[in-house]
Formats: structure tokens, C-alpha cells, sequence
């Protein structure tokens, strides 16, 4: 029987691709696009990699990430509507690749995430 099962988020290579992939669509998105290349015009080059090390010591507790992610979050034109749309396409995004308890880690962390920065944003 051949099964059409994902597989789950288990190296490296996996975070990559889950943080790779998620950043096209947020390239895409409306709403995120602005954010991200108008008004912080970030350089892709330098944050995927921070992306790569934030993640994959999350998921995979590689502890190579070193830094602060929410004081430059405070600077961003940003409300709920844009943190609901950055966790839906997250979620989604995952779904899309990914099957299993560290997929399922991710999505939840993705989501604490979100609500905390927004607690602290006096979003919520």
C-alpha cells in the first residue's frame, strides 16, 4: 500500500525548507508584503539564515540562534490583522509539507509566538 503521508519536521533541512517556503508566501501576501519589504526592507540574504537558527533551536533544539526577536518587532506598522494573517499562513504553510509532533510543535509555538509579541504590543 503506498501511503501519500508527510512526513515531519526532523533536520535541518526540513526547517529550511518550512522557513523557505513559509517567506514566499509572505512575499505574496498583501498585507505582509508591505511590512516586511516596504517599510522594513529586509534583507532576505541575512534574516533566512536567523530564521533557520531561530527555528531549528525551537524544533530541534540546535542552539546556534543567538538574539532578541521582539524588540525589532515593536518598530513594525503592525496590528492583530497582520499577526492572525502571519499565523494562518504559518499554520498552513506547514500543513502543506509536514505531518507530525515537531510539525505540530511548530504550529503551536508559531502561534505562542504571535499572541505574546501582541500581549506585549498592548495588541491584545
Amino acid at each position: 500500500m503506498v501511503t501519500d503521508r508527510l512526513k515531519d519536521i526532523a533536520s535541518e533541512e526540513d526547517v529550511k525548507l518550512m522557513v523557505d517556503s513559509f517567506y514566499e508566501k509572505v512575499n505574496k501576501d498583501e498585507l505582509l508584503f508591505y511590512v516586511f519589504n516596504d517599510f522594513s526592507k529586509v534583507n532576505w540574504e541575512k534574516h533566512l539564515p536567523k530564521m533557520y537558527q531561530f527555528w531549528n533551536y525551537l524544533l530541534l533544539g540546535i542552539p546556534e540562534y543567538k538574539g532578541r526577536p521582539f524588540p525589532v518587532h515593536t518598530q513594525l506598522p503592525i496590528d492583530s490583522k497582520h499577526f492572525d494573517t502571519w499565523v494562518r499562513l504559518f499554520k498552513s504553510n506547514i500543513d502543506q509539507q509536514f505531518s507530525g509532533p515537531v510539525a505540530d510543535m511548530a504550529k503551536v509555538k508559531g502561534e505562542q509566538i504571535a499572541l505574546t509579541f501582541q500581549y506585549r504590543m498592548g495588541l491584545l
